[in-house]
C-alpha cells in the first residue's frame, strides 16, 4: 500500500528520464506512466494487465497524485499498450537510477530486500549480449 505522500513525489523521480515516445499523439506524461507502473509493482502487480487493471482501479484523488491527465471533471489513466510500449522502450539504466533515488527517501528504515532478476527474450544490444534486468526493492 502507498500513502498519499509517496504517490506524489514518484512521477518527480520520473521527471528527467528522456521519453522515447514520439512527440506525435502524446497524451501521457512519461513520468506519470512510469510513476503508476511502479506504484502498482510496488503493490504486488506483475505484468502489463495487472498494472493497466491496478491503474484502472485507482480513485480520482489517487489519479491525481500520480499527476494523471484530467479531462471532463475525471483523471484519466493510460492504456495497457502504452504501458507496455514504454516499459519495453525506457532506457533501464535511467529507471533504475530513478527508483534508486525514490527508495533512499522513503526506504531508510527498512532492512528487508526484495531482488528480482530477468533476461530479456529478443532483446539483443549493440554488442550481441542479451539485455538483463535485475530489480532490489526495499
Amino acid at each position: 500500500m502507498l500513502k498519499a505522500e509517496q504517490m506524489e513525489s514518484l512521477p518527480e523521480f520520473f521527471s528527467e528520464i528522456p521519453d522515447p515516445r514520439r512527440a506525435q499523439g502524446r497524451r501521457h506524461r512519461l513520468s506519470t506512466i512510469l510513476a503508476i507502473s511502479a506504484g502498482a509493482i510496488l503493490c504486488g502487480m506483475r505484468g502489463y494487465r495487472a498494472i493497466y487493471n491496478w491503474a484502472k482501479d485507482l480513485g480520482n484523488k489517487a489519479r491525481s497524485r500520480f499527476g494523471c491527465r484530467y479531462s471532463k471533471g475525471q483523471y484519466i489513466v493510460h492504456s495497457e499498450y502504452v504501458i507496455r510500449d514504454v516499459l519495453v522502450r525506457v532506457t533501464p539504466s535511467d529507471l533504475d537510477f530513478a527508483l534508486q533515488r525514490w527508495n533512499e527517501l522513503y526506504a531508510v528504515s527498512d532492512k528487508t530486500l526484495a531482488i528480482d532478476g530477468k533476461t530479456m527474450c529478443n532483446a539483443i544490444d549493440e554488442h550481441g549480449r542479451q539485455t538483463q534486468i535485475m530489480s532490489v526493492i526495499g
